[in-house]
């Protein structure tokens, strides 16, 4: 994008600099229109399970409730209790948003189709994700109220727990892949399956990797079973109990973007990314944006299903899955991988 508007006579300061705002919208801006149609989806899911329609009011299909609610809290008044921290509160869901959106820069979505193609992509989005509890820790703190800080320190705890052992996962595919480079841990996955499918998942050292880098992405992101945040039994609503309009809104896509970031790691980093899941060669014709797109969507339904369908898990079999489980078994995996891997590649 830089060079065509080199060409265009623009000096290569400038042209630069419009060609990444370009790439910031590009990408900004449809994310958000995917946010308020992830949330209808999420609902309607939800509603089918439950052997209910779900939205079906507003707009055909009620595709158009998601951009009703947010005009609602658009129009609503912004309270801040009178004990807050009004600094740190305000600026708490914007910490929130902001990070969400931070991580998506490294994310390629065709082959070169990447804002900033960097080599060390998978340390960048590792770095930013945890930068995402400062917003939930300084929200729970600013509301000086007793439930937005036990969600706080529920959320840091959760956090870190599982970021250990996500860490550790990403570990095993740097070693197949031999690159921290998100499109080259793609095409690393290229007839990497039995020799025709394009994934690690098909791995038999990598799926269990697959399956625990899923449900970490579950509690990453505070999803069921690992809402514990925001236990409405316990917690009221969690972090967010004091917030109302726009500051609330943004603690909201700030979620769902986060929820749509770990969907499209787990389509990148073991099923392929934009890469079509048969290594054949008419499949290629089909845009690579399309495939990722398509394995996004089918890591959302199952997020959403296990929503519907799993109970809430207790705090301390949460803390019990993280350490006492997940823990050992990726660090155990971590040292098969490399074993199998000095057998093989660099024996």
């Amino acid at each position: 994008m830089t060079e065509t508007f080199i060409n265009w006579g623009m000096a290569p300061d400038w042209a630069w600099g419009v060609a990444t705002i370009c790439g910031i919208l590009l990408i900004a801006l449809p994310l958000m229109l995917a946010v308020a149609m992830i949330i209808y989806a999420d609902r309607k899911i939800w509603a089918a399970m439950a052997l209910r329609r779900g939205p079906n009011v507003v707009g055909p299909f009620g595709l158009l409730q998601s951009f009703a609610d947010g005009l609602k809290v658009f129009l609503q008044e912004t309270i801040i209790p009178s004990g807050a921290n009004r600094g740190l509160f305000l600026i708490a869901p914007i910490i929130t948003f902001t990070v969400a959106l931070m991580a998506w820069a490294v994310i390629p979505f065709n082959s070169g189709a990447v804002l900033a193609d960097i080599n060390v992509g998978l340390l960048y989005i590792l770095a930013i994700s945890s930068l995402g509890v400062y917003g939930v820790i300084l929200s729970g703190w600013a509301s000086n109220s007793k439930y937005p800080f036990f969600s706080a320190m529920r959320a840091s705890a959760q956090m870190i727990s599982y970021e250990v052992s996500i860490g550790f996962i990403l570990i095993g595919v740097v070693l197949f892949a031999d690159s921290f480079n998100l499109n080259e841990i793609i095409k690393a996955q290229q007839g990497h399956g039995l020799g025709i499918v394009n994934a690690f998942g098909f791995n038999l050292l990598l799926f269990p990797l697959a399956v625990l880098f899923f449900i970490s992405s579950l509690a990453e992101t505070s999803r069921t079973p690992f809402d514990l945040t925001e236990a409405e039994s316990e917690l009221v609503a969690g972090y967010q109990t004091e917030y109302s309009s726009m500051s609330f809104a943004l603690f909201w896509l700030g979620e769902y973007a986060n929820v749509l970031l770990m969907c499209t790691l787990n389509a990148v980093l073991f099923w392929g990314g934009w890469l079509p899941p048969i290594d054949w060669a008419p499949l290629y014709a089909v845009p690579g944006i399309i495939w990722l797109f398509a394995k996004i969507l089918f890591f959302f339904f199952a997020f959403s299903w296990v929503k519907a369908t799993v109970p809430r898990y207790r705090y301390d079999q949460l803390m019990r899955l993280g350490w006492k489980v997940f823990l050992p078994i990726s660090l155990i995996w971590i040292f098969l991988i490399s074993g199998y891997l000095m057998l093989t590649r660099y024996s």
